[in-house]
């Protein structure tokens, strides 16, 4: 309405008149500058000061700092005053105004009203749930983890009070470790970061099986992975809160397990396990998931285990998605594309970091099943989309998923899936696939010919 506004101080037979940006601002507070006379000038008028009445304001029913209320305003007095017309229009423009800003700030109210009793429902939902888990399933650990009522709670999400509780109990400790050999891993490795820094030999002679350079490498992969793990959050960054715990985990797991080292992925994985857990208790929930068939077999490389992986994959990808899978097969993308990063970071990476947590919670009450089980949910969430991209906007896609994933959304595509072909669940599958390669590899030369 800037030209309604401005409108207020045209003279009535419509005579163009041009006013500084000063005098406009002096007008509309109704006591023009001296040049605001001009007009008197120009229609062979002498000009005359205004008295202090004629200064004075007839009505202060408005907002000043808005320009919209100069609709309302009547003119100077040293200027013609509106017609009948015009002021009535000006009047039913100002009012159709208020009356549109009055019903978007009714719609806004009521929109965050809905949102703050959503946020009240949640909050409640999540208390309530907590007290539960609290009072009546963690202390009762062994005889409630496996019934029906727990599970169900379990698919719903872990309150975030008791998440690191249930994933370490979930989890378990197969491999005994103690929190005095996570302090003597960690001395360990402060003592190579030593030497490696001061240029002795000591780390040498660590019976490791790795070289000096190996070693030096994997500790500068762990250096440069840190400062890039959750660089939005900036609490891993160096200086931030939480760098030196993660770098001690990573470092301590190097020590522990020479054989797999360190591996581009496992700080994301380090990186959660700390956000939910205490120093040493996150560095044994750790160890023991890096320690699991499906997590060992991509960290150590075994590329005839992974094959196997992708291929029962593919296996309930034909059985839940057989269009997509055909769209992916005929722009020559595999599993190992968007797989790999999935498994090796748990969907941290990929993921909203909430959403993520939320993943974890079902893996570690499914183990590895639900990790390809959640791949399926996701490609059948953006089936649609994905079946009209190409072989590189796919890839894209998938490495880095939207943000604003609804984590509603996504469950229940991965609870459309269904995990069985032919009467074969996953481990079966898995197992079979396993045992051909094994028999494979087993068959003398005069038998493959």
């Amino acid at each position: 309405m800037a030209g309604g506004a401005a409108s207020c101080f045209l003279p009535a037979n419509n005579q163009e008149l041009t006013l500084s940006p000063v005098t406009l601002f002096y007008c509309a507070q109704g006591n023009p500058p001296a040049q605001g006379n001009e007009y008197e000038e120009r229609i062979g008028r002498a000009s005359k000061s205004l008295s202090p009445k004629q200064n004075v304001r007839k009505s202060l029913n408005f907002e000043p700092l808005s320009t919209t209320a100069l609709i309302l305003e009547d003119r100077p007095a040293n200027l013609p005053a509106k017609p009948a017309e015009e002021a009535q229009k000006h009047r039913l423009e100002y009012e159709e105004m208020v009356a549109q800003a009055k019903r978007r700030e009714f719609k806004d109210a009521q929109r965050r009203k809905k949102q703050l009793e959503e946020r009240c429902k949640v909050e409640e939902s999540i208390g309530n749930a907590a007290l539960t888990w609290n009072t009546e399933i963690l202390p009762n650990w062994e005889s409630m983890c496996c019934s029906r009522r727990v599970r169900d709670m379990w698919w719903q999400g872990i309150p975030p009070s008791v998440r690191g509780r249930v994933w370490s109990l979930a989890i378990g400790n197969e491999l005994n470790i103690t929190h005095d050999l996570y302090d003597i891993c960690l001395s360990r490795a402060k003592d190579r970061w030593k030497s490696l820094s001061m240029g002795t030999q000591e780390a040498e002679n660590e019976d490791s099986g790795l070289s000096v350079a190996d070693r030096e490498a994997s500790l500068e992969s762990i250096k440069l992975d840190i400062s890039r793990t959750f660089p939005n959050l900036c609490i891993f960054q160096k200086g931030g809160p939480y760098h030196d715990m993660l770098h001690s985990i990573l470092g301590a797991y190097t020590c522990y397990r020479p054989d797999v080292g360190y591996v581009q992925g496992m700080s994301f994985i380090a990186a959660v396990l700390i956000l939910n857990l205490d120093t040493a208790d996150a560095f044994i929930a750790f160890s023991n998931l890096l320690n699991k068939p499906c997590q060992m077999a991509f960290f150590r490389v075994d590329h005839g285990l992974m094959l196997t992986y992708f291929a029962a994959f593919e296996v309930f990808f034909e059985e839940n998605l057989p269009k997509l899978l055909s769209h992916f097969k005929k722009n020559n993308l595999t599993p190992d594309i968007y797989l790999i990063d999935w498994i090796f970071t748990l969907y941290s990476k990929s993921l909203p970091l909430d959403l993520a947590c939320r993943v974890w919670d079902v893996f570690c009450r499914d183990g590895e099943e639900f990790l390809f089980r959640t791949a399926l949910g996701i490609l059948r969430l953006f089936e649609d989309i994905l079946t009209r991209m190409d072989f590189i906007h796919i890839a894209q896609f998938l490495t880095k998923l939207p943000e604003d994933l609804n984590s509603e959304d996504l469950f229940a595509s991965i609870a459309a899936i269904q995990m069985q072909s032919r009467n074969k669940k996953w481990s079966q599958v898995l197992s079979a696939l396993q045992k051909d390669n094994r028999d494979m590899e087993n068959r003398s030369p005069s038998l493959k010919r």
